[in-house]
């Protein structure tokens, strides 16, 4: 029998209106079986090192997605010259430049300084989105989707969302806090409205761990993918489990470790995190007082 441990390494979307893909409800969170992941994962980790390749071809591979080398000169370009300006006049050049990288950009989109972009055809953003400054944004992977990110989206300062082979997506309105990351071996949604305080370290795949003969390192990498729903709030500090669902009206306390769902409207906290209380008792008695 396979064994796995959810720790940190190293929803399909292609709406040009906004990541609004329904979400799986109970059970699996994953758009990929984990078979498909744990190829994938593998062969990523190959090629990466394959001495066959130069290293520009490997440069192209990691950063750009694609061999094209107009393409690069384009990037290294606007990379080189706009990702670094402070104030204002930075602010304007990566508005008018970023775009020509991106899979798509819509109105009205702020991106901070030293902003990073790999795999950047395969990021789309809606409109009135603020990307801070020194935040990753990732997509790498051979068959995957990307990361997708909704309207009115704030991505905090430092944060990051790491693809490898997997999906992100941010729905409309969601707020990352300084710091945060987000891992995608499958598929990790964050939903509407959704707050996530600083520190939050969602953990979209784990190692396997059943062979003894080779190092954890070496072993494939499985995911099932994470599910933040519509309207919750995640508190500083938490790390959400590959696998997990959070339902929708939901409270994550700080520093809490969420290695199972919590259904809608649940407040849990702890290490590992137990539901306590459901919000809409709290809302009851309050009226009933009233």
């Amino acid at each position: 029998m396979n064994k796995s441990v959810n720790s940190a390494p190293p929803g399909d979307n292609s709406n040009p209106d906004g990541p609004s893909a329904p979400l799986p409800t109970q059970g699996s969170t994953a758009s990929n079986t984990n078979g498909q992941s744990e190829r994938d994962n593998v062969e990523i980790q190959k090629e990466l090192f394959d001495a066959k390749k130069s290293k520009l071809a490997k440069y192209k591979e990691l950063i750009l997605g694609e061999s094209s080398t107009w393409f690069l000169i384009k990037y290294e370009l606007i990379t080189t010259f706009v990702s670094w300006p402070p104030g204002a006049l930075g602010l304007l050049l990566r508005s008018k430049l970023y775009p020509l990288l991106l899979g798509r950009v819509g109105r009205n989109v702020t991106f901070g300084a030293n902003v990073v972009l790999r795999h950047p055809r395969k990021i789309q953003i809606c409109d009135n989105v603020v990307i801070d400054d020194n935040v990753v944004l990732d997509a790498k992977g051979e068959s995957n989707n990307g990361i997708t990110i909704g309207n009115g989206v704030f991505v905090g300062r430092n944060t990051i969302l790491s693809c490898k082979n997997g999906d992100i997506i941010i729905d409309d309105n969601a707020n990352l806090g300084f710091n945060c990351e987000i891992y995608s071996a499958s598929r990790v949604r964050v939903g509407k409205n959704a707050l996530m305080a600083a520190y939050v370290y969602l953990v979209g795949g784990t190692h396997r761990f059943d062979r003894i003969d080779i190092p954890i390192l070496y072993q494939e990498r499985s995911s099932q993918g994470i599910a933040v729903d519509d309207n919750t709030w995640v508190g500083a500090h938490a790390v959400i489990f590959d696998g997990v669902r959070i339902g929708k009206e939901c409270i994550i306390g700080a520093g809490a470790v969420v290695n199972k769902d919590v259904p809608d409207w649940k407040i849990a906290a702890g290490s590992p995190a137990r539901v306590f209380k459901d919000r809409r008792e709290t809302e009851a008695r309050q009226e009933v007082n009233a």
